[in-house]
């Protein structure tokens, strides 16, 4: 993503939910506002809508459908970017169709991130907050496949600001020794809590060869070992293959911090959450 993404750092943020059905915009609504007591949040039907309330005011974050009665987020969201003071919001597509529009890069870059709604709305809340109100997750383990000492030292400072314990490795193969390491144990550890790898590696394998092992011969799925590719890679059918290959989320380079850091923590998160479908209190 090219633009600067800021966190939100008000107390009270102002958040837009933006959706043609009444219904969703109050479940997406009370969601948050449970996470979230002292936001505000502002809902609306459509695009004319929410361009009347970005008239009269800044808001924090955004959150859309993928369809709208009058047109669509993509549209939207290019709307927030073309407000005065709206240039850095983060706009959050909101869809059941997330993930297959993602898989065809069909997102520009007026998007800031995805949410699938398959997930549930106990993670859609711990997404927003990573948004809004981000938290350390101390102790998270972090497996880092980079190969590039000044990218590896940046990275890692990136995350150690955050809490967590980073194991960088400069190969593939030292990953795989690594997790072969904890492989059957009894305890249910596999060895790190999420991978953070390049796709790209001087060494025979690749970041790409990695989601294929921990898919594939280990057999982790993606809450049981969370995995986020970084790529300088802009093509679109490369991006769509590591997504539909296993990989939770993909983060361009050169690496944004604010954008790294949400994307790990949400995974973090995510993986502790029950799976979608289960009964919660």
């Amino acid at each position: 993503m090219k633009q600067d993404l800021q966190h939100v750092v008000s107390d009270a943020p102002r958040v837009m939910v933006v959706d043609g059905s009444r219904l969703v915009r109050k479940l997406i609504g009370d969601t948050l506002l449970r996470d979230l007591p002292n936001a505000e949040v502002i809902g609306c039907g459509g695009l004319e809508e929410a361009r009347a309330v970005l008239a009269n005011g800044v808001v924090d974050l955004v959150t859309t459908a993928l369809v709208l009665p009058d047109g669509d987020g993509l549209a939207l969201a290019r709307m927030v970017r073309e407000t005065a003071g709206q240039a850095y919001v983060p706009v959050i597509v909101v869809s059941g169709n997330a993930q297959e529009a993602l898989e065809t890069r069909a997102f520009t870059e007026d998007i800031t991130d995805y949410f699938d709604k398959g997930l549930g709305h106990g993670a859609l809340a711990a997404f927003i907050r990573g948004y809004v109100q981000p938290a350390p997750i101390e102790g998270a383990r972090v497996l880092y496949v980079e190969d590039s000492k000044v990218v590896a030292v940046a990275t890692k400072r990136m995350l150690a600001r955050q809490a967590m314990q980073v194991l960088h490795v400069p190969s593939v193969e030292e990953a795989l020794e690594h997790l072969h390491k904890y492989r059957g144990r009894s305890d249910g550890d596999v060895g790190a809590d999420l991978v953070l790898s390049d796709v790209y590696l001087k060494g025979a394998l690749s970041g790409r060869d990695l989601l294929g092992q921990i898919r594939g011969a280990f057999g982790y799925g993606k809450r049981r070992l969370p995995m986020v590719m970084m790529t300088g890679d802009d093509n679109r059918d490369n991006q769509a293959a590591l997504l539909r290959e296993g990989a939770n989320d993909l983060v361009l380079k050169p690496i944004e911090e604010r954008l790294l850091v949400t994307k790990v923590l949400f995974q973090l998160r995510l993986a502790k959450l029950p799976e979608p479908g289960a009964v919660s209190r």
